[in-house]
């Protein structure tokens, strides 16, 4: 099957025209490797079962060995021979050139064996699922970057997903193998796959720790019954403890989310927390959040036909599928992601952040009916922004840029307070 162009390409590109080394991160079978592959010159694979043994033993004594053919040289799953980031520092350093290395593979690496961090010769790019427009689903007609270029520009668009299209995607989620599969069936297994890997296997080789599957099957579960909240940890942990009188005490809890996070399943939205209210009413615990929806959806053992009976739960799980696309769209341009939420209600459910400073408010809304509560909401939290620059003159807060509302409706508009509405299925890059 043809190579799909990933936004991950334009970044990579980047990074290797900057610096000696790229080490690509994320959680496993979103597609590192095939993206590293089209940029690599000349390759090696660590857990290649016809020369591991060869690979193991010249990276034991002669490590410099393995780095040498065309470069950019891809050396995939590298941390099965941790020595050679110290050797590809090195190397980086010797021959004073950018886009000589990519290092792919998971975050399962003795630190012992590494003495330098790599600071200034190996950069880190992380890359998630694909989203809706890399997947070939959304029809791209609205580009985030161009509405922050051009904030003023009318929008109009029609989406080409109807509801029941997008709930099936959520439950597939973007993982890069399901592209090449030709039943719904087999595309929705990928998920629930993943994640049995995550508990049975991953959660343990990430750090050498040996865990309980069990107890991490129960974690991600009460993450999953929590996705898109500000669950607290003490609500998730007993959660956990009452679900099958399983003993679990905070820094056991703790440790498990850790490993979940170095693997890039686990991937919390931060409060944002600019001081227009009084700080003691703003939130700030994170929210709760996985690296693509079809985590969540396989964790709680539901399937698209149950989602169409249960759209008020499928709102979780579409607020996920809109924060994994957004990081994706704007991961070129330095994005964090963000929510905010007082204790009055005021909301914005995401809160994109661009490097440059600019940044804008996002509510996510599955149906037409809760737009106009949406808009409200957004409008609310930009006149308060002003309001405290009139009272705040000597240290004025930057006014929201754009303010969004991302359905998944049909149209895509701009409403006359300035309020874009767009379809999930329409947005790109």
């Amino acid at each position: 099957m043809a190579y799909l162009k990933r936004i991950f390409d334009i970044q990579l590109q980047e990074h290797l025209d900057a610096m000696g080394a790229v080490l690509v991160e994320g959680p496993k079978w979103c597609g590192k490797t095939t993206t590293s592959e089209q940029f690599a010159r000349s390759v090696i694979r660590l857990q290649d079962t016809n020369h591991r043994d060869e690979y193991l033993a010249t990276a034991a004594t002669k490590p410099a060995f393995l780095l040498e053919g065309d470069t950019p040289r891809l050396i995939d799953e590298w941390q099965d021979a941790p020595v050679l980031w110290d050797a590809v520092r090195t190397m980086v350093d010797d021959r004073g050139l950018p886009g000589q290395f990519i290092l792919t593979g998971s975050n399962s690496v003795d630190d012992s064996k590494i003495h330098h961090t790599g600071t200034g010769r190996i950069s880190r790019m992380q890359m998630l699922p694909m989203s809706l427009y890399e997947y070939g689903e959304s029809n791209g007609t609205v580009s985030l970057i161009d509405m922050f270029d051009n904030p003023e520009k009318e929008v109009f668009a029609k989406s080409d997903m109807d509801v029941e299209h997008i709930i099936f995607s959520a439950c597939r989620g973007g993982w890069p193998a399901t592209l090449n599969l030709k039943t719904d069936k087999a595309k929705l297994l990928v998920a629930k796959e993943y994640v049995k890997s995550v508990y049975t296997k991953d959660i343990s080789r990430v750090d050498g720790v040996k865990r309980n599957s069990k107890l991490a099957h129960l974690i991600l579960k009460s993450y999953a019954r929590n996705i898109s909240t500000l669950a607290k940890t003490t609500s998730l942990l007993a959660d956990v403890v009452g679900s099958e009188n399983m003993e679990c005490t905070r820094p056991t809890f703790d440790s498990y989310v850790e490993a979940l996070e170095k693997l890039f399943v686990i991937q919390d939205i931060d409060a944002w927390c600019p001081a227009i209210r009084s700080k003691t009413v703003i939130q700030s615990r994170p929210k709760r959040a996985f690296c693509d929806p079809s985590v969540a959806v396989a964790l709680l053992g539901l399937s698209p036909q149950a989602m169409t009976t249960q759209l008020k739960t499928f709102g979780f799980i579409f607020e996920q599928m809109c924060a994994r696309d957004l990081r994706i769209y704007s991961a070129a341009h330095g994005s964090t992601l963000s929510y905010y939420r007082d204790r009055y209600g005021l909301e914005a459910d995401l809160v994109l952040h661009l490097e440059d400073g600019r940044y804008a408010l996002i509510e996510c809304k599955l149906g037409s009916k809760e737009i106009d509560d949406g808009a409200s909401h957004l409008l609310e939290i930009k006149r308060l922004v002003k309001e405290h620059n009139e009272k705040e003159k000597q240290m004025p807060l930057r006014e929201p840029d754009l303010l969004i509302v991302l359905t998944g409706g049909e149209m895509a508009y701009t409403r006359p307070d300035g309020v874009k509405v767009i379809p999930l299925a329409c947005l790109r890059n």
